[in-house]
């Protein structure tokens, strides 16, 4: 039996490990700034729905209860302004990694299909690309590809790991292109509620895609907006079409949204006040850190959104993520995300008060 993980490449977390306990040994601890996984507590009000819905002994579908397709419907027509989002343009998923990483096979796509994805990018795109069989090309502008035989282009705005946004006139040019090519466009738009010196916008937006969702489909998760990574809460907008075939095929592999996350998710799209709340959190932590690595000698390049600093000392990632590491902090080195990132390390403000408070003492 062939192994299909010959065809991905080495799990980037891994060679972090000695760095990790290096930084452990520090004599107040590690200050893990490398992942980016919430630390904040889940909003009450998302807590109760979920327990309000914990007698659920059957099976949930995979298109989700009607209160979810309302809420979600409601929220990309309200936050993302597509006012022609109905039911069939949205459809449930068991977080966003999931559906980046299958996607390419749910699409039936293989050999001689091209997936482009930014150069800087969240390495799953990649693992996408590799589980399918098709080959993974990269780009610095995606309309400068070749479109010979690219079935799949990915966005990022905002970037992961760079922050960067993409202008509402680069998203209208970029649409145009995939639309004048017959490329499907999915954009990741999974930090899109953290800009803080840019205001993301979605291709879904009436501005950018002119009312109409033919040949693109938008990225969502609230793991990141409300602390439930922990819950696999994600949902994908677009085309109905796409959305149609993805469920068809997602139905047939039990791809479900456990009922009570169901409601959860419900609750959690219906509340803006515990999102304002988090990113007071996170602009308070970013603005104390992005403060100490700067005058530690960093240097900060895009980061205008997101929940990572991306910054460099112009010297080999590892270089700096081994000098961070002596001081108790753990980043992330920028190589995991492509060899445009061999000079620079992600470091996300997703740590306790406490901990960045550490942090920022260190780097003095």
């Amino acid at each position: 039996m062939a192994a299909v993980s010959d065809r991905l490449p080495a799990f980037p977390w891994d060679k972090l490990e000695p760095y990790k306990a290096t930084a452990a040994a520090h004599a107040d601890g590690i200050v893990d700034l490398s992942v980016g996984t919430p630390v904040d507590p889940v909003p009450q009000l998302i807590r109760r729905a979920l327990i309000e819905a914990a007698d659920s002994p059957g099976y949930p579908t995979v298109w989700g209860t009607v209160a979810l397709r309302d809420a979600i419907t409601g929220w990309v027509r309200g936050r993302l302004g597509a006012s022609a989002a109905e039911h069939r343009n949205v459809l449930p998923v068991v977080g966003s990694k999931e559906l980046v990483a299958w996607l390419p096979t749910q699409l039936g796509l293989g050999a001689g299909d091209k997936v482009a994805y930014p150069r800087l990018a969240y390495p799953t795109y990649e693992v996408g690309a590799r589980l399918c069989g098709a080959e993974a090309v990269v780009y610095d502008d995606p309309t400068e590809l070749d479109p010979a035989g690219v079935k799949l282009l990915w966005l990022n705005s905002p970037s992961n790991p760079t922050g960067k946004v993409l202008a509402k006139e680069e998203l209208v040019r970029i649409v145009a292109w995939a639309r004048e090519h017959g490329i499907l466009l999915f954009s990741d738009e999974c930090y899109l509620e953290l800009g803080w010196e840019a205001e993301p916008v979605s291709v879904l937006h009436d501005d950018v895609c002119g009312g109409s969702y033919e040949g693109i489909v938008a990225v969502h998760s609230l793991s990141k907006r409300s602390n439930l990574a922990g819950y696999r809460a994600a949902f994908v907008a677009g085309d109905a079409d796409v959305l149609r075939e993805l469920l068809e095929i997602r139905k047939h592999g039990g791809m479900m949204t456990p009922a009570p996350v169901q409601a959860a998710t419900v609750a959690a799209l219906g509340d803006d006040a515990h999102v304002e709340e988090q990113r007071e959190r996170y602009a308070a932590r970013r603005a104390a850190l992005r403060t100490a690595l700067e005058a530690h000698g960093f240097r900060v390049e895009h980061s205008e959104a997101s929940l990572y600093l991306w910054v460099t000392r112009d010297e080999p990632c590892w270089d700096t993520v081994a000098h961070l590491a002596g001081l108790g902090i753990l980043v992330a080195p920028g190589d995991f995300y492509g060899e445009a990132g061999a000079r620079f390390v992600r470091v996300a403000f997703t740590a306790t008060d406490e901990r960045v408070e550490a942090a920022v003492k260190r780097l003095g």
